[in-house]
This record gives structure tokens, C-alpha cells and sequence, in this order.
């Protein structure tokens, strides 16, 4: 159990390693304005700190350093709320303004945006694909044998494909398609289109369209590269060399490596629940990231498909101001993409 003396120390030390990035001695903290205490009763309190594993001592400097379990401890106990100034609760507002026709171009957005406030990496993952579903499909000739398929889902994603248009399907069979497929298939998960294709579609196509079986074909290429996963936006990849713990250029290269690798990516931080995680050092269970801290938080769209949105840094991260900042823009992001989903 800590005393109250060792709290307030452990704090001050906190903020001033995570603001200058310099281990911290007892003479730096007894010139704090909220410290009153003597040096000599502050090099005491670190050294039990220390020995209580909340501090680590460096090699090169007489000062310390928070450890993972010290973060920790201030993450869960010590941080204050971070309170927005007036101007920048206008500015934060107004990030988006914007007017969007996509979606995907808001989520892409947000994360440009939080890698400029924060000077991190920013991360967004999409709602997973195999739970949006089929809004509405347009298929526009562009020439005898080509058109262009717009696949609109309900999350409001915007999907532009080229086909082929087989021999002998003229306009008037196109258009029978394209009516039945929105009758048929509108509110069908990507997920569960090609099923439905094979079960119901055939068989109408069969009944109303000429080379039915060539047409099919090209319906079910239409809907056969669908991805699976979510789809990830990033901000700000190369924010982290900014960082002084990241001079090295291995510790850069395998974290880099990691950032890239997408499947790795959406086990780290896909978060279906509400309310923000973090993660510091090793408890993100990748080799490349135990030096990172990674704060996540979700958001939906229309009340469901859950996406994440997560930024990526040091463990001598800001935290407060990142999951403030987090928080606000998550929520923000939510109600943006709400209003954008009922216009489609």
C-alpha cells in the first residue's frame, strides 16, 4: 500500500519523464510546486518505489524511470481528466465539418486526425465486412461489353467494380437483373450473398433472363472478392521515429514489420466492447510492440458494426490527453457516421 507522499511523488515523476523523456532524480521533484518535501525524504521514497517495482534505475543517470507496472498503476489510479480548453473543444468540433460521400473517407479521416493531435500512430479498423450488408447495386454500361457494379452496404461503404458483360445479355435483361437482384438481396450480409445467389437467384434468373447461366456467373464474380476482414486505415506511420526510444533502427524495422501486418493488427486491437483499453508494453503480446503502449476504443454505426480506432506510441505516452482525446473523437466519430448511414 502506498502512502500518500509515495503517490504524489510516483505522479509528479510519471509526468515529468513522459514530458521530457529524461530519467528523474530527487532534486528535479523537490523543485516541483507541489512538492514539499526534503530530497533526502524523496531519494528514500524512490528507492522504495524501486524496490516496490513501480520505478526502474538506468545505467547511464542517477534518476529513474517509470516500469511497466508503474504505468500501469498510473494508468488504473493516478490519472486526472484531462479537461479540453475552450478552443480546442471548437477546434476538436470541427474536425468534422467536412461534409463526406463516403464513409470510408470519414473512418480514414479520423485517423489522419488523431495522428496529427496526438503525434502518434493512429490505427482504424472498419466494421468487419462480414457483417455489413447490401444496401443497393447499380450496374452502368460503359461500353458493348464492359459496366461499372456500384455495391453500396448499409454501413455506407462504396464498393466500384468493372465487369464483363456476357454476349447476348442485352440492356433490357441487365436491368431485369440488377431489379431483382435489390429486391432479392437488399439486408443480405456480404457474408451470405453467395448462398442466397445459389439458392434463390438462379433459380428467378432462370425464370426472366436470357443466358441466365451467364449471367449468374457474373453475378457471383461480382460478390466473390469481398473481404473478409476489416478493412485498416492508418495515421501518422512514421510518427514513431520521432520518438527517442525508437533510435534504434532494428527495435523501428521490426515494429514497422508488425504496423504491416494486418492480421496481427486486427488481433492487437479490435475491440468490441464500449469504453477505452490499454495496453502497456508486454501486455500486447507481440515481441515488436512490448516498448508501445496501445490505447483502443470502439465505435459503431447505426447502433451496431462495431469498429476499433486505436492509437499506437511509446510507453511514455501522454496518456491522459490521448485517451481524452480518444474518448472524444470515438464518440464524434460514432455519431458522424450514424447521421451518414440513415442518408444512404
Amino acid at each position: 500500500m502506498l502512502t500518500k507522499r509515495q503517490l504524489k511523488i510516483l505522479r509528479v515523476l510519471i509526468d515529468d519523464y513522459i514530458s521530457h523523456a529524461e530519467p528523474v532524480g530527487s532534486r528535479s521533484i523537490s523543485k516541483r510546486g507541489a512538492i514539499q518535501y526534503s530530497p533526502a525524504t524523496i531519494r528514500n521514497d524512490l528507492a522504495d518505489l524501486e524496490e516496490m517495482g513501480f520505478l526502474e534505475k538506468t545505467h547511464s543517470s542517477s534518476g529513474r524511470i517509470p516500469s511497466e507496472k508503474g504505468y500501469r498503476f498510473y494508468v488504473d489510479h493516478l490519472l486526472s481528466p484531462f479537461v479540453f480548453k475552450h478552443d480546442e473543444l471548437e477546434s476538436l468540433r470541427a474536425l468534422f465539418a467536412e461534409k463526406f460521400t463516403e464513409i470510408e473517407n470519414v473512418i480514414q479521416h479520423s485517423a489522419v486526425i488523431l495522428s496529427e493531435l496526438t503525434n502518434y500512430t493512429s490505427i482504424v479498423l472498419s466494421p468487419e465486412s462480414l457483417e455489413t450488408k447490401l444496401k443497393h447495386l447499380q450496374i452502368i454500361p460503359i461500353s458493348d461489353v464492359t459496366a461499372v457494379a456500384i455495391i453500396v452496404t448499409d454501413t455506407g461503404q462504396v464498393e466500384n467494380k468493372t465487369v464483363e458483360i456476357p454476349q447476348g445479355l442485352d440492356a433490357a435483361d441487365l436491368e431485369k437483373i440488377i431489379n431483382i437482384l435489390n429486391e432479392r438481396l437488399q439486408g443480405v450480409s456480404l457474408l451470405e450473398l453467395r448462398n442466397k445467389m445459389f439458392k434463390e437467384i438462379h433459380a428467378v434468373l432462370k425464370s426472366y433472363v436470357h443466358n441466365y447461366e451467364q449471367a449468374m456467373r457474373m453475378m457471383i464474380s461480382l460478390f466473390s472478392t469481398n473481404d473478409k476482414r476489416d478493412k485498416v486505415f492508418y495515421g501518422g506511420k512514421t510518427n514513431i521515429l520521432t520518438q527517442p526510444e525508437f533510435r534504434d533502427i532494428e527495435k523501428v524495422r521490426s515494429l514497422f514489420d508488425a504496423i504491416e501486418e494486418e492480421e496481427l493488427i486486427y488481433e492487437l486491437i479490435r475491440h468490441e466492447s464500449e469504453g477505452i483499453e490499454v495496453k502497456i508494453g508486454k501486455e500486447n503480446d507481440l515481441q515488436a510492440m512490448e516498448n508501445c503502449s496501445v490505447i483502443t476504443a470502439s465505435y459503431s454505426i447505426g447502433g451496431e458494426n462495431m469498429g476499433s480506432i486505436a492509437i499506437v506510441g511509446p510507453t511514455r505516452m501522454e496518456y491522459k490527453r490521448v485517451i481524452s482525446l480518444l474518448d472524444f473523437i470515438s464518440k464524434d466519430l460514432t455519431n458522424v457516421l450514424t447521421k451518414q448511414y440513415r442518408l444512404f
